[in-house]
């Protein structure tokens, strides 16, 4: 018989306004001893140094991450340009300089090589794997790091300040997978001047918006209380990207036991992924055909 996982059943989102300094897997744990909660996960992680929207899952909203985790996300980041740096942001070392500075015409200009599907080749310090180990780690030891481009979505890439010379503040909306840190080493390769990140904030990640965000300080002051019970957003959040279908009471009851079952739907297509709601509350995900829901998570409500 499996181990029983302490703490307690308890199912929703928590919107963590993320500080600098901590890895987002700390974060996570932070809030799951806060709510003794017996399951906890994020949607889409952070680098330590960066800011902003971390929305972390307890219980059976873990199984909604994956449409979090695909959803649009919004960054405000400041680079510095005429430098380069080995891990593509502030923490590393500076290998590569110049006196070349842009115009903010012509910072434009190149932001708009960017929209639009990308080939974004990430930093040789990150999370990727290269023939099962970490590119970060190979990195670490010394490695030549050679890693694959793949394909990105920018929706948007705004210029929206400019300090000095020396920085630009940019906004960018994009899909799954996006590192802002490629991103700024990218422009300044095509500005012909270099650059790197050096602050980082995501704004709002699929429905979740920093507005709606909790502290960290917050968390701990209310840890193993009802009033941070109160601040959990319900499972159905993190399923806003779906379109949305009904059960019937035998649908329902169906569902349940991971069988098929007859839902009542309204502009959704056969074969379209969706969630089936009975009460208002989610029961399951899967897909639409001729009448019914075709489940493949279920939640344990």
């Amino acid at each position: 018989m499996g181990r029983r996982k302490k703490g307690r059943d308890i199912s929703g989102w928590l919107v963590v306004d993320k500080p600098a300094g901590l890895t987002s897997t700390a974060v996570v744990n932070k809030v799951r001893w806060a709510l003794n909660a017996n399951k906890a996960g994020h949607a889409g992680t952070l680098d330590p140094e960066a800011t902003g929207v971390l929305a972390v899952a307890l219980g059976e909203a873990t199984k909604t991450v994956p449409y979090v985790t695909d959803a649009m996300k919004a960054y405000e980041f400041t680079v510095r340009l005429g430098q380069a740096t080995n891990t593509d942001d502030a923490e590393g070392e500076v290998i590569a300089q110049s006196d070349t500075r842009p115009t903010d015409d012509q910072i434009k200009t190149a932001l708009g090589g960017f929209l639009g599907e990308i080939m974004q080749v990430p930093p040789k310090f990150s999370a990727v794997k290269i023939d099962g180990q970490r590119a970060y780690k190979l990195a670490r030891d010394g490695e030549d790091v050679e890693i694959a481009a793949r394909p990105l979505w920018i929706e948007e890439l705004l210029l929206t300040d400019r300090p000095d010379a020396d920085h630009a503040v940019l906004e960018m909306t994009c899909g799954k997978g996006g590192y802002v840190r490629a991103i700024a080493r990218d422009l300044g390769e095509a500005l012909g001047c270099h650059g790197h990140v050096t602050r980082l904030r995501r704004v709002w990640s699929g429905p979740f918006d920093v507005e709606d965000g909790v502290t960290l300080a917050r968390i701990e002051e209310l840890a193993r209380t009802p009033e941070l019970d109160d601040l959990l957003l319900p499972l159905e959040t993190g399923l806003a990207d779906l379109p949305k279908v009904t059960c019937t009471d035998q649908g329902a009851a169906r569902l349940r036991n991971g069988n098929p079952g007859m839902v009542i739907a309204h502009d959704v297509e056969y074969g379209e992924e969706c969630w089936a709601a009975h009460d208002g509350q989610a029961i399951a995900v899967g897909r639409f055909k001729a009448g019914e829901l075709h489940p493949s998570r279920v939640f344990q409500t």
